[in-house]
Order: structure tokens, then sequence, then C-alpha cells
């Protein structure tokens, strides 16, 4: 294809994947009446009633601030419940565009480590929706007893996002590492002996990238990276093993220089070579 063949195949993907993902966030908008608010707002109304505002007889409810607060806040909700309801179609889109130019093995592991990493990142923000309720409990607990605390709703919907995001993307660290091995930039040893650098990292990276700073959710989200990154080394170890005795078999690297190599010195059958018709002289 052409330099603007591909543009137009590009434009014609780019609006297709927008297409599906208005179609997402109108859905995802009309959702919002219908349950994904309770969703969003379940980890904030089901603290104590004493942590939070509104009791048993006036229900749970977050703060608006402003006239345009409340369209802005369903607007951005939309858009994101939207993404990820419309993923398969877009990225269906993006994975179109890019395949023709792929090989057999590279589509392969192209799409093992799109379906490894959507699932890594969905258990991370499913584990920071679930904790959040607790992390809330512990951050709101510390104003002390006679205070009620108001939260806007910019503020909880931003504070939630940012949550989701954090544990889904920290969770993509170690599939990173693997992926650096199997094209050859990062190899086993070197793994295996930062593995204390990594795992202390691991808990520094927590404590600043999680919003609510605690030493819960921060220990939280570096508890399952360890395991990760432990997995991660383990499975290094795996493919640098096979690359050894591959490179082995192929190349002889364990041989001495005055050692032979395994060859097979038995004389091959050579094919028969086609006849020669020399019944006509050749012309001049």
């Amino acid at each position: 294809m052409t330099l603007v063949a591909h543009l137009t195949e590009l434009r014609n993907r780019v609006g297709k994947a927008l297409l599906f993902l208005a179609i997402g966030t109108a859905v995802a908008f009309w959702w919002y009446e219908h349950g994904l608010g309770d969703f969003i707002r379940a980890p904030y109304c089901n603290l104590d009633p004493d942590l939070r505002y509104g009791d048993g007889s006036t229900g749970c409810g977050l703060l608006i601030l402003d006239v345009f607060g409340g369209v802005f806040i369903r607007l951005k909700v939309s858009l994101l419940a939207g993404a990820v309801l419309s993923a398969p179609f877009w990225l269906y889109q993006l994975w179109a565009f890019i395949t023709p130019g792929l090989k057999r093995n590279e589509k392969r592991y192209g799409i093992g480590f799109v379906l490894i990493s959507t699932t890594l990142f969905a258990a991370g923000a499913v584990l920071a929706y679930v904790s959040l309720s607790k992390g809330l409990e512990l951050l709101l607990s510390l104003a002390g007893d006679g205070v009620v605390v108001a939260l806007t709703a910019p503020d909880y919907i931003g504070f939630l996002l940012s949550l989701l995001v954090a544990f889904g993307v920290s969770f993509e660290l170690p599939l990173i590492a693997v992926a650096l091995n199997l094209v050859g930039a990062l190899s086993h040893e070197v793994l295996s002996r930062s593995r204390r650098w990594i795992f202390f990292l691991t808990i520094v990276f927590a404590a600043f990238v999680t919003p609510t700073q605690d030493p819960f959710t921060m220990l939280l989200m570096a508890g399952p990276m360890i395991v990760l990154f432990e997995l991660a080394i383990q499975v290094t170890r795996i493919v640098d093993r096979r690359r050894a005795r591959r490179d082995a078999a192929e190349h002889f690297h364990e041989l001495d220089d005055d050692e032979a190599s395994p060859l097979d010195a038995r004389p091959s059958v050579l094919e028969p070579t086609s006849s020669v018709d020399t019944s006509t002289p050749p012309r001049l």
C-alpha cells in the first residue's frame, strides 16, 4: 500500500473506533440513572453514616457546588464507561490496522500480550474498587469525632478513577518485564540479581502512585505487584533456559574449540539432474 492508502485506512479505522466509542458513551449515559451511578457511589455510601454526609433517613449523596458540575460528572463517567464497553470494537479496529504488517509469530505474541494485559488491568481495577471502602474508612476516620466529611462529586469521582487507573497500570509492569525478556533486552540473571531492589522499588512506587497515601492501600497494591514480579522472574527463567538449549543445539556453544561438532558425516542422496537433449546440435 502507498502512504496515501495507509493514511486513508488509518482515517477509516479511527472513524469507526470513534463511532463505537460514541455509541458506548450514549449507552453509559443512559445507564448512569439505571445502576451505574449507584455502583460508583457504593464504596462511599456503604460507609458508616458517622463518616459521611447523610444518614439512613436522608440517604447518601455527593455534593455539587456549581450548575454544570452534574453534567460534567455524568459525561466524564459515561465517556470512561463507554470506552470500556466499546473496547472490543475499537481494539479490533486498531488490531486490524496493525496486523497486516506482522508475521505469524508476532501476531501470536501480540494476541497473547493484549489478552494478558487486559486481564491484569481488569484485575487491578477490581482490586482497587473492592478495597476502596476500607481505604475511605481509614482516611475519613482520621478526622476524629464530631466531624462530618461531605465529599463533592468531582473530588470523589476523580479519586475513584485515579485509583482504578493506578492499580490497573501498576499490574502491567511485570508483564512489561516479561516482554523485554522475550525480545532479548532483559535477562533472567539481571532480574534475579535485582530481586530485592525490585521489591523495594515496588513498595516505593506504590507509596507514590496510590492517591490515598495510606499504608493499607499502599500494601494492597504492593503485595500483588511483588507476587506478579516474582511470577515474571520465574517466567523469564523458563524462557532463558529454552533459549539457551535452542542456541546450544543450533550453534554448539557447549563444545570446545578443538572438539568436533556432532554432524552427520554420511553422504546425502543426490537428486537426479535433468537430462540434456543432445540429439539436436545447437544452432549458431
